[in-house]
């Protein structure tokens, strides 16, 4: 599976967590051999819980069908540029790369305002390929807040 048909996958959960009333961001972690092991979206409001990013909860449910923490060999691929605590647990989980489509500038982690995946301190770094699709994620994004604030 190409990055770009993995982030169209992450695109449909993005939307599914907009029209759930979720801050639209979609996740999709795939398998050595391309295979989706998991996709989720935001879940926050839903579930109330401050740790159910689309990333996490994609990190969990791949780590849960291949039966252990470790996803190496393993690419997440998600909508919008992963914050501290996410970019933190997909170094944690060993996955070898991420791909994600919009920048977040206010809170991005792999790259943007910090860089944690790349810290030379940490036992493990993955590759990062930023930019896929990045105008129809943010795209989302913008007319989601935009219904927002009219409100």
């Amino acid at each position: 599976m190409t990055d770009d048909e993995a982030m169209r996958l992450a695109l449909a959960e993005a939307v599914a967590a907009g029209e759930r009333g979720e801050i639209p961001v979609g996740a999709v972690v795939l398998g050595p051999d391309g295979e989706v092991l998991a996709a989720a979206g935001n879940d926050r409001e839903s579930a109330a819980d401050p740790t159910a990013h689309a990333e996490v909860l994609a990190l969990r449910r791949a780590a849960a069908r291949r039966g252990e923490w470790r996803l190496g060999g393993c690419t997440l691929v998600v909508t919008l540029e992963p914050c501290t605590m996410c970019a933190g647990a997909a170094v944690l989980a060993r996955v070898d790369r991420i791909v994600y489509g919009a920048t977040d500038d206010k809170g991005g982690a792999v790259g943007s305002l910090w860089d944690v995946v790349r810290d030379r301190r940490l036992n493990h770094r993955p590759e990062v390929v930023m930019g896929v699709l990045a105008e129809e994620s943010g795209e989302l994004l913008k007319r989601f807040f935009a219904t927002r604030r009219i409100r």
